[in-house]
């Protein structure tokens, strides 16, 4: 905590950023003004393109605002930036590693640059070692670290020189929930001893590890304070229903058309709502008694952080309600429900003597969805992109619609959809430039590919942004034309990687809406994810670690095995860190 009757560290008055890539204007920061107080962790949270990254290099003084006054450990941040650079440490989203040097090359070269010499050099160094766990990687190059290790040697080199104020811009992003983990451990210590943190981050479930939260949504501040008090606003509003026996996707779809519900979300067995500010439970109580007399189950729940958040947004929003996806529009599939669209046997990936998948089985039916998770570096991408037909395979057997990807991975592909994790079509070209390239490879042409594009601008309401470049296009409307695009020719299997990473919840349940009516009419649905919350709209989960599959089961199976008297109630964040620490000591390298 800090002091009482010490200055802040930072102070924001009316602060506002503009860009103007082209010739729109682009408002990153709408009149900010915030006090953050010292030696706490203050989460800087909001999706991708709520102003974080931008504010952050305000206040290492690489930008300068527009308008307004912002003051950095006591000094104008127009009048000094560089006394203001020489006490803070600031780590980007891409941290400068160099990858062709060690991890203790990397370490001395920011010793140099730091002008640290001597013994006070060897026991910085030293102790960063210990402290960041890499004693044991010293010598490896930093391009062959896993996700979690880069970003540990990153805030390693960050801190050869130790500062009075750290910023971290997204460190978490992209990282495994055992690395999620060991980061915080080590900025929670770094506190301990009396440094101040502000940790940006698009991650919800984080905000609730922070000492006090600024949540930004579109260069706006939405809201300042303790985590625990935008839960409270919420109180009596969230609740759990489970209808054993009836699909848990078809309960979110018709929960979501009930006037009383704010929000409904998937997880595990269960889905959570959110009601309204003048929604009653009665309303929750009739539905169950019409779908499932004397097999459901309603019970509340405590809010979430991230419920805080919908509700903020909501709240700003004409109507507040969810948006239509009509499920009529997800393509059809022919062929029996329950029949094998991926058969995994014995699959194998070896680079040189290094062998990145190691024997895995599994399965997967027509129009379920399957998650694929794991640690960063345990195999899971592999995997995915031998899937994919991307990536041969160098033993054992792996069919996609029946077709042996060692043998005829091409025409596989021309039966997949595939979406990337980051954005992966034209910058360059419009929206329906875009739809016409990947119509056109797909083997749609004349008026077959015109109705084919004319249905997906009306499905994905991207008829406004029809001649829009499609990198100036707001982050879901992204996703949403990425979508489209993979979907154009009607695949069986849609492959999904990482797609909703840094979109904001109201993004990623529309995203997931369509998705799940995608799976209802008969597509199978490959996922890959680090962000658990994602993970429980799966019907069943596979995790990799050291490149052999460890654990399959539903989100509620994985989440039951690893109860506890002291946790009852475990996420499926809590299993999945159980699992892998639990694998570490069963099998020690």
């Amino acid at each position: 905590m800090s002091v009482p009757g010490t200055p802040p560290v930072i102070t924001l008055d009316c602060v506002t950023k503009r860009f103007t890539p082209g010739r729109r204007v682009v408002t990153a920061l709408d009149g900010l003004s915030a006090t953050i107080n010292g030696g706490r962790i203050t989460g800087l949270v909001g999706p991708d393109g709520a102003g974080k990254t931008t504010l952050m290099r305000l206040i290492t003084a690489l930008l300068k605002p527009d308008q307004g006054a912002l003051t950095v450990l006591g000094l104008d941040s127009v009048a000094e930036p560089q006394e203001i650079q020489s006490r803070l440490g600031y780590m980007p989203q891409r941290f400068g590693l160099y990858e062709d040097l060690s991890v203790i090359e990397n370490l001395e070269l920011y010793a140099d640059l730091q002008g640290l010499v001597g013994a006070e050099r060897r026991q910085r160094i030293d102790r960063l070692m210990a402290f960041t766990g890499l004693g044991p990687f010293r010598r490896r190059l930093a391009g062959r670290l896993s996700g979690g290790m880069k970003q540990k040697l990153g805030l390693g080199c960050t801190l050869v020189h130790p500062p009075r104020l750290l910023l971290l811009d997204e460190p978490s992003v992209g990282v495994d929930p055992v690395s999620r983990r060991e980061l915080w451990q080590i900025v929670q210590t770094l506190v301990g001893e009396g440094m101040s943190v502000l940790w940006a981050t698009a991650y919800f479930d984080e905000a609730e590890r922070c000492a006090e939260v600024l949540l930004l949504n579109e260069g706006k501040l939405l809201a300042q304070g303790p985590p625990e008090i935008f839960g409270a606003r919420l109180k009596g509003r969230t609740f759990a229903i489970r209808l054993e026996g009836v699909d848990r996707r078809a309960v979110l779809h018709d929960l979501q058309q009930l006037a009383p519900v704010a929000d409904a979300i998937v997880k595990g067995r269960d889905v959570r709502v959110l009601l309204t500010p003048t929604g009653e439970a009665a309303a929750l109580e009739r539905y169950c008694r019409q779908q499932a007399e004397g097999t459901a189950q309603l019970r509340p729940v405590e809010p979430a952080f991230e419920d805080a958040f919908v509700d903020l947004v909501r709240a700003g929003q004409p109507g507040g309600q969810f948006p239509e996806t009509r499920r009529s529009a997800a393509p059809a599939v022919a062929g029996a429900s329950g029949k094998t669209v991926i058969k995994v046997a014995g699959l194998v990936r070896r680079f040189g003597d290094f062998t990145a998948v190691d024997g895995i089985d599994f399965s997967v039916t027509r129009g379920e969805i399957f998650g694929l998770l794991g640690p960063n570096g345990a195999g899971k991408s592999t995997t995915f992109k031998m899937l994919c037909g991307l990536l041969p395979p160098s033993d054992g057997k792996a069919l996609v619609l029946d077709i042996d990807l060692r043998r005829a991975a091409a025409a596989a592909r021309a039966r997949i959809g595939y979406m990337a994790q980051k954005f992966s079509l034209y910058g360059n070209m419009s929206v329906v430039q875009n739809m016409r390239f990947f119509a056109s490879a797909y083997g749609l042409d004349g008026a077959v590919r015109q109705r084919k594009i004319e249905a997906s601008l009306e499905e994905f309401q991207l008829g406004p942004y029809v001649d829009a470049i499609s990198e100036n296009l707001p982050l879901g409307y992204k996703q949403r034309l990425a979508l489209a695009c993979a979907i154009m020719h009607e695949p069986g299997v849609l492959f999904l990687d990482e797609p909703t990473s840094g979109v904001d919840p109201l993004v990623r349940r529309e995203f997931w809406n369509r998705i799940n009516a995608m799976a209802a009419a008969g597509v199978t649905v490959m996922v890959t994810t680090h962000f658990m919350e994602e993970a429980e709209y799966c019907d069943r989960i596979g995790i990799i670690y050291r490149g052999r599959l460890v654990a399959a089961g539903t989100p509620e199976e994985l989440r039951q095995a690893h109860r506890t008297p002291a946790r009852p109630e475990p996420s499926l964040d809590d299993a999945f860190v159980d699992l892998i620490q639990h694998y570490d000591r069963e099998h020690p390298l």
